[in-house]
């Protein structure tokens, strides 16, 4: 904590000329470093800003949702952990230091952000950029219901006719989102891209309801909608949601 809370790693990225001149290197730490989170950081995040996150603290292990066939690919044919069975309930998003780690087996989302397999000890981790990591947070179950479930809480679902949302009503709610994401409020160039996204999508789901219903499954946090308008509503706003939960602001430091 008392790391974490100083005023040396809470500088900002930021590079001026003075400090430049300063510290070309950044030997004496004259501005913060920018780096990608690690990977239980990343899913870590996601889960708070969407209201997800347990704040349980110790107990025992826990399965998230993890993709089918992983442990059956090296298991033996009588062990104990030859099939994963997820969890469910708070099980799903307790804190990522809690998930059962098989050495042989890693947990793939992890794994793909450059945590270590703990088979053996490792002084500092990599970190990498991939495509693979781009998929992880558009598509794991985990990214795009930790989506839906902030969508779900800023949005008004009360949408019970065919009138389009209020223009200012959508601006409001994408400024609070941004807000609750990268913990500024977005300029107008923002803003403009973000409406663009937001009315591509709900056109696109209005006309393929079955696509919006298909979103709207993945996770198991309830989001109740109860007509066909308000799942294209609830997917326009969930494909945007996760949009901005992959932008660089939200996923590096």
């Amino acid at each position: 904590r008392q790391v974490l809370t100083s005023a040396t790693y809470r500088q900002s990225a930021r590079l001026t000329p003075e400090l430049l001149a300063l510290d070309p290197q950044n030997q004496w730490l004259a501005r913060g470093p920018r780096f990608r989170m690690d990977a239980e950081m990343v899913r870590d995040y996601a889960l708070s800003v969407s209201g997800l996150l347990s704040s349980t603290i110790g107990g025992p292990s826990v399965k998230p949702y993890q993709p089918p066939g992983v442990w059956e690919a090296v298991a033996m044919p009588n062990s104990n952990t030859r099939d994963y069975q997820a969890d469910s309930g708070e099980g799903l998003y307790r804190r990522s230091m809690y998930w059962f780690w098989k050495r042989s087996a890693p947990p793939a989302s992890m794994e793909i952000f450059n945590a270590p397999s703990r088979e053996t000890c490792v002084v500092q981790r990599e970190r990498t950029n991939t495509p693979l990591q781009a998929l992880v947070t558009l598509n794991d179950p985990q990214f795009v219901e930790a989506a839906r479930h902030l969508a779900y809480g800023h949005r008004m679902w009360e949408i019970d006719h065919d009138q389009p949302p209020e223009r200012s009503a959508d601006l409001a709610y994408l400024t609070r989102i941004w807000q609750q994401l990268m913990t500024r409020l977005p300029n107008d160039t923002e803003l403009e891209t973000a409406m663009s996204l937001l009315e591509a999508a709900r056109s696109h789901y209005r006309q393929t309801p079955d696509q919006a219903a298909a979103l709207l499954v993945f996770g198991q946090s309830p989001t109740p909608v109860n007509s066909e308008l308000q799942r294209a509503e609830l997917a326009a706003w969930t494909a945007v949601v996760n949009t901005l939960l992959n932008l660089d602001e939200v996923l590096c430091k």
